[in-house]
């Protein structure tokens, strides 16, 4: 039986700069398929809506069927994009109790660990606001499920300063869901890998065509 995602609100941020890139990450193919759509479409078979966060006009004219959430503090990193997405949540569906929030360079993404993480999320302590896994990078705050209540915690800690988003995650109450919770769906370790510059394309580009993701995860 599928799960029921009522109450849970999709996000994927798409506002940074791909600077060290040296082009827009979100559009790099995989599988003839822009990776941001790829990544929308995995998060739109988990929740109720998807939204990319980004600036107010790009990748309008990528999908007709996109929602575009400007982002409230454009080049002002992640935390800004995660505050964006919980505050539209508050404002516009105050029934959503939780948000999976996504970056949009993550290839190696399953539909079935999305599926646990937000059925983890649903089942979750009342008083836990952020449940995010925990690799052998630390924390992963861009693959993870945040509550709508969180989002006034991390505009204060915006607000004092802080831009790096496990810094402001100290301010409201989380779980980590290591390892052993999570390798399953990825027993290659590649879940959480994201692209910062043209080598790492082309190396998940390379690792991608060996083992592409199940059909039932593509677009």
């Amino acid at each position: 039986m599928a799960s029921d995602h009522s109450g849970v609100r999709g996000y994927v941020l798409a506002g940074g700069g791909s600077t060290r890139f040296g082009r827009d990450k979100a559009l790099a193919p995989f599988g003839d398929v822009p990776l941001l759509l790829r990544i929308v479409d995995l998060a739109r078979a988990r929740t109720t809506n998807v939204a990319v966060v980004s600036a107010a006009q790009k990748y309008r004219d990528l999908d007709a069927r996109l929602e575009i959430i400007e982002d409230r503090w454009p080049d002002q990193g992640p935390l800004g994009g995660i505050i964006t997405a919980l505050q539209n949540t508050a404002a516009a569906l105050p029934v959503c109790e939780w948000n999976l929030i996504l970056s949009c360079d993550m290839p190696f993404l399953t539909g079935d660990w999305l599926e646990f993480l937000v059925d983890h999320a649903r089942d979750s302590l009342t008083d836990v606001q952020v449940i995010l896994p925990q690799s052998a990078h630390g924390p992963e705050p861009l693959c993870a499920c945040y509550r709508t209540n969180a989002a006034d915690a991390l505009k204060t800690a915006f607000d004092a300063g802080v831009r790096k988003v496990t810094q402001a995650l100290k301010q409201v109450h989380t779980e980590l869901l290591d390892e052993s919770l999570w390798k399953r769906f990825d027993s290659a370790g590649r879940l959480f890998w994201n692209m910062n510059t043209p080598a790492d394309f082309e190396e998940a580009q390379r690792l991608w065509k060996l083992a592409p993701p199940a059909e039932s995860d593509a677009r």
